[in-house]
């Protein structure tokens, strides 16, 4: 297990206040900028720890030695505008929270989870930055869940509601093709589910896409560097001995790949019922979907809760309404 230390806590001009978090052998600098918060100083730090040790449990370590990550106070509640970059040390996110944000809605954020693990991976070319958004898309939910900060049902519950916007549609050139934004967030997001499920199954459920993507960070692949994507699949594909990575890609790259994700969904065993799932676990492939959740078939389900109330859809997850931002386009 990777223990997070917090090194003190430092003010600077303008009331900015830096503090830092030692998760594994990596360093995040924390700092909050001026403004009106509802949330203190400590909370912005236990939801930025829980985010990293999300990433890290995925991962088996958090991906880059160092992290910047810039906290901006905004007008209004919840979280937005989160952006990331690599630098030459590690990384750098900025993200903003609003005002009038509670702790209880930042326990409940997907956000910053999702920036920190854009870190993970290398910077690809315009054409396949599908992959980039998609891995962030379904591996962040997916790693809160294995940390016991989300809940499995309402995991999949979204996963199932919103997995459609993925598909191809008339005209559709491919992922690499193809730029929108269904097919840029969820389309890649489809990419890594199709992608976990069928290594689990050629594997027995020894190995899933964690293996793969830990494979592609412990050659180097992370925001730093910039790779060709036939070079990050190659790799994550000798992680897991099997091919599924590179030939999935030459399946979805330059032409539309339909997926019946009705059938699938029943292969996996989830059953949506109105507003929540239920999980069949005679289905054929119920192992692997218990194994893709929590790294190990068999683990027990974590009860948590979510306020969707006042909530709009970002990226395919749920953020926070905000007054218009008069800053940024």
């Amino acid at each position: 297990m990777l223990l997070a230390v917090f090194v003190g806590v430092r003010t600077h001009a303008a009331d900015q206040m830096t503090s830092t978090i030692l998760i594994g052998n990596s360093r995040i600098d924390v700092v909050v900028e001026k403004g009106d918060l509802r949330v203190s100083k400590e909370e912005l730090m236990t939801w930025a720890h829980w985010a990293a040790e999300s990433v890290s449990g995925y991962y088996g370590r958090f991906p880059v030695p160092h992290l910047l990550l810039r906290i901006i106070p905004t007008n209004g509640r919840g979280v937005r505008g989160g952006r990331t970059f690599g630098r030459d040390d590690g990384g750098y996110i900025a993200i903003h929270v609003g005002s009038e944000t509670d702790f209880a809605y930042l326990a409940n954020d997907w956000m910053l989870t999702h920036e920190m693990v854009h870190l993970s991976f290398p910077s690809m070319a315009d054409n396949h930055h599908w992959i980039e958004e998609g891995i962030a898309t379904y591996v962040e939910p997916i790693a809160r869940v294995r940390a016991k900060h989300f809940d499995a049902n309402q995991m999949w519950f979204e996963v199932v509601r919103d997995m459609h916007q993925g598909l191809p549609a008339t005209g559709d050139e491919g992922l690499d093709n193809t730029h929108t934004w269904g097919r840029t967030y969820w389309g890649g997001a489809l990419f890594c589910l199709l992608a976990d499920v069928e290594i689990h199954r050629e594997t027995g459920n020894k190995k899933g896409l964690e293996d793969a993507l830990r494979g592609i960070l412990d050659a180097g692949g992370d925001i730093r560097y910039d790779w060709p994507i036939e070079k990050a699949l190659k790799i994550g594909d000798q992680a897991t001995g099997v091919p599924v990575l590179e030939n999935l890609y030459d399946r979805m790259k330059g032409q539309p790949y339909d997926v019946d994700l009705p059938a699938l969904w029943q292969q996996l065993g989830i059953d949506r019922e109105g507003d929540k799932v239920v999980f069949i676990d005679t289905a054929p492939l119920a192992k692997a979907r218990e194994a893709i959740t929590f790294g190990k078939a068999g683990a027990s389900l974590k009860p948590a809760a979510t306020d969707l109330r006042n909530a709009a859809v970002f990226a395919g997850r749920t953020a926070a309404v905000f007054p218009p931002d008069k800053t940024h386009d």
